[in-house]
């Protein structure tokens, strides 16, 4: 069992046309988004590449094949409503979320205490990010993407030595 969700690491705005995918709309910021797995305890497991800002949870999560690559290896995943509907086999699902409410259904008392569950079983991916985003040099990123994902998986690296220690 895996927890999946994706988080945005905010850059430093270049000038020029080039940036402009980086603005994520959602958060009023320049960033790169990245998704990650993380164990039942909070321990980052794995994380993909960048994506730019503007690019949601899900369609990152489609380019990254994450479906049929937990299915290969054998394992289940938690995660948020913003991965509703990425499971493209409803019969034998590998990822788990929540559910929503729509405008004319309310959620019932089951699918509330459902969702409480997923949620308290996900709070240890918070956990994970904030552990990895405590490098400062984060807070100085102000390249492209390829550049940002060896960043950030060589700090994954350091972030892992630093929690088991």
């Amino acid at each position: 069992m895996v927890l999946l969700d994706g988080t945005l690491v905010r850059t430093r705005r270049r000038t020029g046309d080039e940036n402009r995918p980086n603005y994520s709309g959602k958060h009023k910021v320049h960033g790169l988004l990245f998704l990650a797995l993380t164990d039942e305890k909070g321990n980052l497991v794995w994380i993909s590449a960048a994506k730019p800002g503007r690019s949601s949870e899900i369609t990152a999560a489609r380019h990254n094949k994450i479906c049929a690559k937990l299915r290969e290896a054998g394992l289940g995943a938690l995660a948020d409503l913003g991965f509703v509907g990425l499971d493209d086999d409803p019969a034998d699902p590998v990822i788990v979320t929540g559910c929503r409410a729509t405008r004319g259904h309310p959620l019932t008392k089951a699918q509330k205490e459902a969702n409480r569950l997923v949620s308290r079983e996900r709070a240890a991916n918070e956990h994970g990010f904030a552990d990895l985003k405590n490098w400062r040099i984060l807070t100085k990123v102000r390249m492209n993407a390829r550049h940002s994902t060896a960043l950030l998986r060589a700090l994954l690296v350091l972030t892992n030595a630093e929690v088991s220690r």
